[in-house]
């Protein structure tokens, strides 16, 4: 199942909290990541900042919420607690608790007035009290965000690859292979490229700085489907220099028939097409730079610790 979005998980926070003891957040993560049968997987995705799990910080924010409207409160850090007023709010038996049921409470009508409307850059008024603004959390909605950024870039990134030479384009690939940690350097690399001699080898490259092992590399500048006869040539390259592995990169995509045949023989060949060329391009800065840099920033607990 999908990771729920934290309004879905306030009403259970809510009930956890019913017996009326102290609960750790850090507990009530686990027994509701329990109660949702979450896989391994979904416990442990992180966020694309990397400090913290989706799910933890989705029970975070629906702690945070319902503390906004009274219904919990934190004797400690941490910590949380039932309010009277959480009491009274199950006793409704709601379906659920959204952000709209706690809109009668007063607090949370004033948190809710000090996020008033905002102005983005076009001068559209961006209401941040809508149900909508608040259906993820704010992590959530900048890694939407940085999602979306980041496909149209690998696209305008891919289409003008497209564009480029063949000479070109392998010289990018070498340069994303070197900030990837291949090559050495690029002096190396560039002497590397394209002195095989062999048909089915553009080039070579060291896979370690050493030079202890070395990867043989095709690089095609195609609009066509890469199909099995051209992985089948490599491979055929490849076991000529006994070579047991290799890198096949294009601007296009690979057949399945290709993709199958590269699964099922013994040297290993790793099929790069032209959308995971383009996404391993912006994630190492190849041709893309940056343009803006956003801090997100969370209460030191180190600094207030004894204090």
């Amino acid at each position: 199942m999908p990771i729920p979005d934290y309004q879905t998980l306030m009403r259970p926070l809510l009930q956890l909290a019913a017996d009326g003891k102290e609960h750790k957040l850090r507990d009530a993560v686990t027994l509701l990541a329990d109660h949702y049968c979450l896989s391994e997987a979904e416990r442990s995705a992180i966020l694309p900042s990397g400090t913290q799990s989706v799910f933890g910080n989705r029970v975070g924010w629906a702690r945070s919420y319902l503390k906004q409207a009274g219904a919990l409160r934190s004797p400690r850090r941490g910590h949380f607690v039932i309010t009277e007023r959480g009491r009274q709010l199950l006793q409704t038996n709601p379906l659920s608790i959204r952000v709209a049921t706690l809109a009668q409470f007063p607090e949370f009508q004033a948190f809710r007035n000090r996020r008033q409307t905002n102005k983005i850059d076009n001068g559209t008024m961006l209401d941040m009290d809508s149900e909508v603004i608040f259906d993820d959390t704010p992590e959530d909605i900048l890694a939407s965000a940085h999602r979306l950024l980041c496909r149209n870039l690998e696209q305008e990134v891919l289409e003008t690859v497209k564009e480029a030479s063949p000479t070109f384009f392998e010289k990018l690939v070498v340069d994303l292979l070197i900030k990837m940690g291949y090559g050495g350097n690029r002096q190396d690399a560039g002497r590397a490229i394209g002195k095989s001699g062999d048909g089915g080898i553009d080039g070579i490259i060291n896979e370690d700085r050493l030079g202890v092992d070395v990867l043989y590399m095709q690089a095609k500048r195609w609009e066509a489907t890469v199909g099995r006869p051209e992985i089948q040539k490599f491979a055929g390259a490849l076991q000529g220099q006994r070579a047991k592995k290799g890198i096949f990169m294009t601007t296009s995509t690979f057949s399945r028939e290709a993709k199958e045949y590269a699964g099922s023989i013994e040297t290993r060949i790793i099929l790069i097409d032209g959308e995971k060329l383009a996404a391993l391009m912006v994630e190492y800065n190849v041709g893309v730079s940056v343009v803006e840099h956003y801090e997100v920033k969370k209460v030191d607990t180190d600094y207030f610790e004894g204090g």
